[in-house]
């Protein structure tokens, strides 16, 4: 794609980024098939290459973002599955990253939509005030079906967004998990050391899914820390483009682990919720020109590791029997697309005893995508309805994901279990069975 920044612009190191990732598109379309909201909308607009338009024009114009621009950049998923089809390698993640971030800075969006998305940001990553807001939110739930959803489909209204935000709440809260500073020995010879992302609303929706990582890796000789002062991953605000919040978060992340690493060695850092880690593990890029910080982000990102892929380094024995149960695998989009981690997870499950089925259509995004089926909760929902129906087609006995947003969402459309991938594999190495919806 031809480009026309002019030389001053040029001088600006995230327009000569851009630069390099919109000269490598080549308009041959064939991120359109794999885009979840031009599959359901048919927008040329609502496509990674209309989107690239949009900012390119967005860019090179150094205009403040329309209204237009922004509707269809609202629109992205970042699902990432345009970056897993294209040929020539345009990476399209830190593209719209950058447009998000331009639209955070210059466009004012109507009061009611920057209130919700403050709350939004201020809440989720602070697991203490989200459990309070959880539990709150648990009181209003049964008035949602009151509440209007939009008229014209995908607009949604604030009311809209405000019914699909109590819909997500759940019936209970578990008691909260393990608190940050616990280490937890490896029984046994000590094979290995590692931190444990903590998580936001993982820590507070489902801790069983550390709990099943922490059961799993000491009964096998890893040692465990759940590290003092960590933070927010920093992928929420990240997402809706307001960076000088996620990168703070991203930059006392690293102060915490690189600590632990100088202080006691760690050999990983596991990552449970794979959209944490795909930012985790994009930090070297994100501070890539913080002259304090570039050195220890890239070495932060070298250590991070989605929670399958030290396990398999594991070796794990192989079980005494197969089991009979069916489990339906659903490939986050941030492990598939942003992490490239398709065919692991699988036969870590296979090998440990399940039978294993692909689902129709697993590239096409389940609709969580962070904040977004809050939202953009119509397009979220049909996404969902769409998903449910091809976990269906394979009638499994449980569903298996390796992403917390993930499982929500795909749990408030049917009533198969929905565990993580890391809750079967300790279920088949020793632990208990895991906990359901």
């Amino acid at each position: 794609m031809k480009t026309e920044f002019t030389p001053a612009q040029l001088s600006d190191s995230d327009i000569a980024e851009a630069d390099k990732i919109l000269r490598k598109c080549v308009h041959c379309g064939f991120c359109t098939a794999t885009c979840p909201t031009y599959v359901l909308l048919g927008d040329e607009l609502d496509s990674p290459r209309g989107r690239i338009y949009l900012i390119k024009q967005m860019l090179e114009k150094n205009e403040p973002p329309t209204a237009e621009v922004v509707k269809h950049i609202d629109r992205c998923l970042s699902c990432l599955a345009c970056m897993t089809t294209c040929p020539s390698g345009v990476n399209y993640m830190h593209l719209v990253d950058q447009a998000r971030v331009k639209i955070e800075k210059e466009y004012a969006r109507p009061v009611s939509e920057r209130l919700l998305r403050a709350v939004l940001a201020f809440v989720l990553p602070r697991p203490r005030i989200f459990r309070v807001s959880m539990t709150l939110a648990r009181f209003g739930r049964p008035f949602a079906a009151l509440l209007p959803g939009s008229k014209g489909g995908v607009t949604p209204t604030l009311l809209h967004r405000i019914k699909a935000m109590l819909a997500l709440a759940p019936a209970s809260l578990p008691s909260p998990g393990a608190a940050a500073g616990s280490v937890f020995p490896a029984t046994g010879v000590r094979r290995g050391r590692v931190a444990l992302l903590q998580g936001c609303a993982q820590q507070v929706l489902a801790p069983r899914i550390n709990e099943a990582a922490i059961r799993l890796l000491t009964r096998h000789g890893v040692e465990v820390v759940l590290v003092a002062d960590e933070q927010c991953c920093g992928a929420l605000t990240h997402h809706m483009g307001d960076d000088r919040d996620a990168l703070a978060r991203a930059r006392a992340n690293i102060r915490a682990w690189t600590r632990e690493a100088e202080r006691d060695g760690l050999d990983a850092i596991l990552v449970t919720t794979s959209g944490c880690g795909t930012v985790i593990k994009d930090y070297g890029y994100l501070l890539r020109e913080d002259r304090d910080f570039a050195g220890p982000a890239a070495k932060v990102s070298g250590l991070a590791k989605d929670i399958t892929e030290y396990v398999a380094s594991l070796d794990l024995p192989p079980p005494p029997s197969r089991s009979e149960l069916v489990i339906a695998y659903h490939s986050a989009c941030s492990l598939q697309h942003g992490q490239k981690i398709t065919q692991l997870p699988k036969d870590l499950l296979f090998k440990n005893g399940f039978v294993v089925k692909d689902i129709p259509e697993g590239h096409l995004c389940c609709g969580s995508a962070g904040t977004y089926n809050i939202l953009q909760p119509d397009i979220a929902g049909r996404l969902r309805d769409r998903k449910v129906a091809n976990i269906a087609s394979v009638k499994p006995d449980m569903i298996a994901a390796g992403n917390i947003g993930c499982m929500i969402q795909i749990a408030g459309g049917t009533s198969v279990p929905v565990v993580h991938t890391i809750e079967l594999l300790d279920w088949a190495t020793g632990g208990p069975r895991p906990g359901l919806n």
